[in-house]
């Protein structure tokens, strides 16, 4: 796919980052239309509900905060490997030429909401793991990446056997950092 991807967008990587070839880069630029434009073709319930859509950067922020001190604090207690944010929250495509400078704001707000979540939800499910490693009795509709290694439902036996392992089992983890 990356492959591809070079061949179809003239981009090469340079210490993990994207570059564009300057003739793609000056492409992008001529497809970039004006601010004033963007705000005359976006409607008027657009740009009003922004405002309400802009006001979830106080909570995200709040949750960034408490989830990095979180982790911080108590993941070295309890010996759960952390997560690193950087895997989650990534902020690459406000550097693409042809959009405004209203959509690369958008995609930062996008990048981030969606990252922060994702990246709570693993700090989360490592948390769980540690703490109630058990499998809901009800289907749930999307499984975290730990949910696996939690033991059946109602199961007391398994659980008894297993609890003090699953705690800290955290191996597929530990082995995956290690190849990276």
């Amino acid at each position: 796919m990356r492959e591809d991807l070079e061949r179809t967008v003239q981009l090469h990587w340079v210490k993990g980052r994207v570059h564009f070839e300057a003739s793609v880069l000056a492409e992008q630029r001529k497809l970039r239309s004006s601010l004033r434009r963007y705000l005359l073709d976006s409607s008027f319930l657009s740009i009003v509900t922004a405002s309400v859509i802009y006001f979830g950067v106080v909570p995200f922020l709040l949750l960034d905060l408490f989830m990095t001190a979180y982790q911080a604090i108590c993941f070295p207690v309890y010996g759960i490997p952390k997560v690193r944010r950087a895997d989650y929250v990534i902020f690459d495509r406000g550097r693409l030429q042809y959009l405004k400078i209203v959509e690369r704001i958008n995609c930062a707000y996008c990048s981030h909401g969606n990252g922060l979540l994702a990246w709570a939800r693993e700090l989360s499910a490592r948390t769980e793991q540690h703490l109630c490693p058990i499998k809901h009795a009800r289907r749930i509709r999307e499984r975290h990446s730990r949910y696996a290694h939690f033991v059946d439902y109602g199961d007391a036996k398994q659980y008894g056997a297993k609890i003090d392992a699953l705690r800290n089992d955290f191996v597929d983890i530990r082995t995956l950092r290690q190849r990276d």
